[in-house]
């Protein structure tokens, strides 16, 4: 049950990080909202794996290699959603 609570709150934080209650002031789409959870989760999932590297022995490269692609590619959404690409 704690498992379960720990991800529920994840979502919460990062959809109010994203900009939740944007859409209903404006009253406009939540696709924005959505992308940005997503975006939030790949950066999430990057530093995770970079933690992983630093505290695992055999598989150190995979895990450096695959954690800043994914935070590279929540930096390319960022850029590529603010319009800079």
């Amino acid at each position: 049950m704690l498992t379960g609570f720990k991800y529920v709150y994840l979502i919460a934080f990062f959809a109010l990080l994203s900009g939740f209650f944007h859409p209903l002031v404006t009253h406009t789409s939540f696709d924005s909202v959505v992308i940005g959870v997503i975006v939030l989760f790949v950066g999430l999932a990057g530093s995770i794996l970079l933690y992983k590297a630093a505290v695992s022995e055999k598989k150190r490269i995979i895990f450096l290699g695959i954690g800043f692609t994914l935070i590279f590619i929540s930096l390319f959404y960022i850029f590529q959603i603010t319009g800079r690409v």
